[in-house]
């Protein structure tokens, strides 16, 4: 009870600030993403708690994006789309397909898409990696694997267990305290992105922060298409024409909605700007595609043409680590699953014979064995 707040864990903190609501004896809760940060066990204690709150009489709020949580622990369900109200409808009378179609305007596919695995010899080696935040607190710490080409390795873990900065590491935005990074022969860890291109290494990074990191919002497409190859070009002056041309076929290719490639990025939605982003780093034929909260805020169909876009990478041989929070995503898109805790490795699994309890525990650190049986 003495231990500092700010020293707790991303989930425990979320759970620190549920109770404190509930200690103060609300009548009315309302909860943006709950359980973004929280294990499947964490969630089903949430879920408890809640289902407790509505038999005493009080009024929750959740606003979240899984359609399984909806449909657990709702009575009501309110869809928006395009910031107006679809339609209200009682859970009871409707099912995760029907929600779907009222959140995209169409009917949809929510099978997950999985092209077989035939993984190549791995193109990057991580070793022993650790980060250290300038608190001084590691973040990250020993952390190894291989990721293999034509797969989807996938990453998990509460949020705050090391997933930024291993991400980070690897592509040369924050330097390591320890370990290394292995790519086509070479050492990369330590070096910057523009050091790390110059010597060759064929890798695309998707951030998380997608206007703030990938992209300028107030640029428009040809322009954000420049910045990833602008230093390649000679003489002195840019040549907007071929970057127009590029932007024209990756509306057409990839479904952009946007009224024109002379529009600003921040203009467009989310999943516009994701594919944008997407499509600029795959152009170039990457070897190796690291991918961070790639459809964290997307709707369904914008997630579903994001899942297609990396199996069709992955179909190429390209090796893929991606970042993801919710665990069927990464049951049901990846090949394996690294499960990070408190910033260290606690399994890698392979997705046939994982299952959503296996991963929570993993995440949460329940279990010590890395469950090598499933690697």
């Amino acid at each position: 009870l003495d231990q500092p707040v700010y020293s707790l864990s991303v989930s425990e903190k979320q759970t620190v600030e549920i109770l404190k609501v509930l200690c103060r004896g609300a009548d009315k809760l309302i909860l943006d993403e709950p359980t973004a940060v929280l294990t499947p066990q964490e969630n089903q204690a949430l879920f408890e708690v809640l289902a407790a709150m509505r038999r005493e009489g009080k009024a929750v709020i959740i606003i979240t994006h899984k359609l399984d949580e909806v449909m657990a622990v709702s009575d009501h369900v309110a869809v928006l789309r395009k910031g107006k109200n679809a339609g209200t409808v009682k859970t009871a009378e409707t099912d995760r397909f029907r929600l779907t179609e009222m959140m995209v305007g169409r009917p949809m596919d929510l099978d997950i898409p999985r092209t077989p695995s035939f993984p190549t010899a791995p193109v990057m080696k991580v070793r022993g990696l650790s980060v250290v935040d300038p608190g001084g607190r590691h973040v990250l710490k020993g952390v190894s694997f291989d990721l293999k080409g034509g797969e989807i390795l996938g990453v998990a873990g509460v949020a705050g267990s090391g997933q930024k900065a291993l991400c980070e590491a690897i592509a040369g935005l924050e330097k390591p305290a320890e370990g290394s990074v292995e790519m086509a022969g070479q050492r990369i860890d330590g070096l910057s992105p523009r050091e790390i291109i110059s010597r060759g290494v064929s890798m695309a990074f998707i951030p998380e922060d997608r206007l703030g990191m990938g992209l300028v919002g107030g640029m428009d497409l040809p322009d954000n298409l420049l910045l990833k190859t602008y230093r390649a070009q000679k003489g002195p002056g840019l040549s907007r024409k071929a970057a127009r041309a590029q932007a024209e076929e990756l509306v057409l290719t990839l479904g952009i909605a946007t009224p024109g490639i002379g529009v600003k990025l921040s203009k467009l939605s989310g999943g516009n700007v994701q594919k944008v982003l997407l499509g600029r780093e795959i152009r170039l034929n990457p070897k190796v595609l690291i991918t961070a909260y790639p459809v964290r805020g997307l709707d369904i169909g914008a997630s579903m043409k994001i899942y297609d876009m990396l199996n069709e990478q992955k179909d190429k041989g390209v090796a893929i680590l991606f970042v993801g929070e919710d665990l069927d995503v990464l049951l049901g898109l990846c090949d394996r699953v690294l499960v990070l805790c408190q910033g260290q490795v606690s399994a890698i699994v392979n997705t046939k014979f994982a299952t959503k309890a296996l991963l929570g525990m993993k995440m949460a650190g329940l279990t010590t064995d890395k469950e090598d049986e499933y690697v």
